[in-house]
């Protein structure tokens, strides 16, 4: 009875890795402007939670959506790709 919702996953390069068990990360989509059509960068950075502080600065990883950990955390790294 129970269905496992997917879960959204977002792949981002971590900025800062300062706080304990926790990372930023910054994720990077090029999206079409409505009225000049040209293709612009558009970014957002996300705390993601990080049990092991296994991921530094530069690295590339995977962040799943989970149950709010903290005010502003929410996701949490699932993969250090």
């Amino acid at each position: 009875m129970s269905e496992s919702k997917l879960k959204r996953t977002l792949t981002g390069t971590v900025v800062s890795d300062k706080m304990d068990k926790t990372v930023v990360v910054l994720v990077e989509r090029k999206v079409k402007h409505p009225l000049l059509g040209k293709i612009v960068r558009v970014s957002k950075k996300y705390h993601a939670h990080d049990e092991e502080n296994q991921c530094h600065t530069g690295d590339v990883v995977t962040i799943e959506e989970c149950r709010p950990i903290a005010k502003t955390k929410s996701w949490r790294v699932a993969k250090a790709a």
